[in-house]
C-alpha cells in the first residue's frame, strides 16, 4: 500500500531521517487511503479529465525567507480554465458574458460543478455512499467547523518528511513556526483534490522553495534629494543620503524585541549606533567607499528552568557565525534576568559599495528678459533666463512651460549643453500666446540634476524692457526641496513645478517678473561674486 511519502514526493525516494516534529503535522510514513484519494503519476491520461472545460493549475507562494523561531505563511491559489469561477456557495460556475463559456440566457447560470446540489439532494451525511467522504486521506474526519461542507478541495501539504491537512476553498493559506526546521533551502509541496461522487479526484500538484535562516532578513534602501538614478549606487558629494531599513518579518516575531542599527559608512567617520531604522549621512569627499550595517534584536523567550542546586550561571550557545570581520557571532544567551525574563540574540548584516562623486547640488534664475522684436517676429515672445548652478557642470537642460497652478505642462524642452569654465547660462524659450506660466528649469549631468521655478506674465507683441517677476528658489524652503526631488526620482525626470497662484502675476502690463529679495537676505556673500557681473554667457 501507498504511504504519504510515496504520494507527496512525486515518485521520488529518499532515506527515513530523524526530523524535529512540526506542532499539527504528521509524519509522511502513515498510510494514504489510496481507494477514496487516487494517486495518478505524471503523464497519465487520466489527469485530461480530471476537471471540465480544461486543466487546472495551483500557484504556492510564500513570505520566505524567515528568521528561525518566526512563522512562515503559504498561500496556494488556485487557477480555473477561461471563463470559470467559484461563486459565494463553493460551487464552480461559468462566468456570465464570457466567449468561452457554454450558451445561456441571462437568467441561468451554468455550472462547471454543483456541489451545493450533490449535497442537498443526497442530504450528505444520510448518503450512505457518500458518508466516508469526510476523512482526510489518513482516515482522520474533517473539521465541522461552520461552513466546512462549502469546502469542496482538499490540501495536502508536505515538507520536511511530515504532511499537513486542511480543507478549503479555491485557496488556502497556512502558517508554520520554523523553531524545529533546520537553517536552510527546503521544499514544500502541495497536492489538491476536488470533491467527486464516489473518491476525491487529483487535480493540481504545486511547490515552492523557501529558505529558514538565524540571520534577521533585511532590506536597505537609499535616497538623496538631487541624485538622478538611485539603483546605480552613484551618489553626490555634500549631499545627505537617508538610508531606510525594512527588517522582513512577516509574522511579526520581533514586535517584543530591542533592535538596535550598527553602522559603519567607510569613509572613516566611524562608527554609528542608533535604535532607530532610518539615519542619514553625508560623504564630503570623492571616491569608493564600503557601507556596513549590522542589526542586533534581543528576542525575549521564555527561560528554562533552574534546579535550586544548580548555580546561578549564564550560558552562551554559538549557533553559527559570519564570514564578515565586522560581525559579531550569532548567539543564544539563556540568562536568568531579576524579572525572570530570558533571551535570544539574533544579527542581521548588509554590506554595499557606494561611489560618491561631484554634482550639481542647487541651481537659481538670476535674470529673466524680453527680447525686442519686430513687427514680422511678433507672434512669438521671447524670453532670455540666466541660470546659475552649484556643483558640478551641467550636461543638459530642460524647460518645462506650465499653465499658472504650475500642474498642466503645456510645453517640454531639452538641450544637451557643454559648460566648460563655470555654471552660467542662458536659456531663451518662446511663448505662443500672452499669459501666465509657470516655468521649471532644470539643470543635470550623468548623477544629479536639480530644479528652479519662477512665475511670469507675458502679454505678447514687440514690448521690451527690464524684466520684473516673482521668483520661486526652491533652494531657500528646504521642504519644497525635498518634495521636488522626490517626485523628480519618482517619476523618473518628469518635472513636478511647485504651485503658485495666478493672481500674484496679473495685471502686469508687458513680459515682467519680480526678482526675490529671499536670496539677497539669506546669501549676501553671494552679492560680490554675482555671475552678472562678468560676461555674458552663451545661449541655449
Amino acid at each position: 500500500s501507498l504511504g504519504f511519502q510515496d504520494v507527496l514526493s512525486h515518485g521520488r525516494t529518499s532515506p527515513v531521517a530523524s526530523y524535529k516534529k512540526l506542532q499539527g503535522w504528521s509524519s509522511d510514513q502513515n498510510k494514504w487511503n489510496e481507494k477514496l484519494y487516487p494517486f495518478w503519476e505524471e503523464g497519465d491520461p487520466r489527469w485530461k479529465d480530471c476537471w471540465k472545460g480544461g486543466r487546472v493549475t495551483a500557484k504556492l507562494d510564500t513570505d520566505s525567507p524567515a528568521l528561525v523561531g518566526s512563522n512562515v505563511t503559504f498561500v496556494v491559489t488556485l487557477q480555473f480554465p477561461k471563463c470559470q469561477k467559484e461563486d459565494n456557495d463553493g460551487n464552480i460556475v461559468y462566468e456570465r458574458n464570457c466567449t468561452q463559456g457554454p450558451p445561456a440566457s441571462q437568467d441561468q447560470q451554468v455550472y462547471v460543478y454543483n456541489w451545493t446540489e450533490w449535497i442537498d439532494n443526497c442530504g450528505w451525511e444520510n448518503c450512505t455512499s457518500n458518508h466516508s467522504h469526510h476523512v482526510f486521506p489518513d482516515g482522520r474526519p474533517f473539521p465541522h467547523y461552520p461552513g466546512w461542507r462549502r469546502r469542496n478541495f482538499v490540501y495536502v501539504f508536505h515538507t520536511f518528511g511530515q504532511y499537513y491537512q486542511t480543507t478549503g476553498r479555491s485557496s488556502a493559506t497556512f502558517s508554520v513556526n520554523t523553531a524545529n526546521i533546520t537553517l536552510g533551502k527546503h521544499v514544500m509541496e502541495v497536492s489538491i483534490y476536488r470533491r467527486g461522487h464516489s473518491a476525491y479526484i487529483p487535480i493540481a500538484r504545486a511547490s515552492a522553495v523557501y529558505v529558514v535562516t538565524d540571520k534577521i532578513p533585511i532590506f536597505v534602501s537609499m535616497f538623496q534629494k538631487h541624485d538622478r538614478n538611485i539603483s546605480d549606487s552613484i551618489f553626490i558629494k555634500d549631499s545627505p543620503i537617508t538610508f531606510d531599513v525594512k527588517i522582513h518579518d512577516p509574522s511579526y516575531y520581533l514586535n517584543n524585541s530591542a533592535i538596535s542599527y550598527k553602522w559603519n559608512f567607510g569613509d572613516g567617520s566611524g562608527l554609528f549606533v542608533a535604535s532607530s531604522s532610518t539615519t542619514s549621512h553625508t560623504y564630503t569627499l570623492q571616491g569608493n567607499f564600503t557601507l556596513n550595517l549590522t542589526v542586533q534584536a534581543i528576542i525575549p523567550v521564555p527561560c528554562r528552568p533552574v534546579t535550586p542546586t544548580a548555580p546561578l550561571l549564564t550560558t552562551a550557545v554559538t549557533t553559527g557565525t559570519s564570514s564578515n570581520s565586522d560581525s559579531a557571532t550569532t548567539v543564544e544567551s539563556m540568562e536568568d534576568n531579576p524579572d525572570g525574563g530570558c533571551h535570544i540574540y539574533r544579527n542581521g548584516y548588509y554590506r554595499t559599495g557606494i561611489s560618491v562623486v561631484e554634482g550639481i547640488l542647487e541651481v537659481n534664475i538670476i535674470q529673466m528678459t524680453s527680447i525686442q522684436m519686430t513687427e514680422s517676429q511678433a507672434e512669438n515672445s521671447l524670453v532670455d533666463f540666466v541660470v546659475t548652478c552649484q556643483g558640478s557642470l551641467p550636461t543638459d537642460v530642460c524647460t518645462v512651460v506650465s499653465d499658472p497652478t504650475c500642474q498642466v505642462s503645456k510645453s517640454v524642452v531639452c538641450n544637451p549643453i557643454i559648460v566648460t569654465d563655470e555654471c552660467l547660462l542662458t536659456i531663451r524659450r518662446a511663448f505662443e500666446e500672452p499669459g501666465t506660466y509657470c516655468i521649471n528649469i532644470t539643470l543635470g549631468d550623468d548623477t544629479s540634476q536639480a530644479l528652479a521655478s519662477a512665475l511670469i506674465s507675458v502679454n505678447g507683441g514687440s514690448s521690451s524692457g527690464t524684466t520684473e517677476g516673482v521668483f520661486i528658489f526652491l533652494g531657500l524652503l528646504a521642504v519644497f526641496a525635498a518634495i521636488g526631488a522626490f517626485v523628480l526620482y519618482k517619476r523618473y525626470k518628469q518635472y513636478k513645478p511647485i504651485e503658485r497662484s495666478a493672481g500674484q502675476a496679473e495685471n502686469q502690463e508687458g513680459l515682467t517678473a519680480y526678482f526675490s529679495n529671499f536670496k539677497a537676505i539669506f546669501f549676501p556673500s553671494s552679492t560680490e561674486r554675482n555671475p552678472l557681473l562678468k560676461c555674458k554667457p552663451g545661449i541655449v
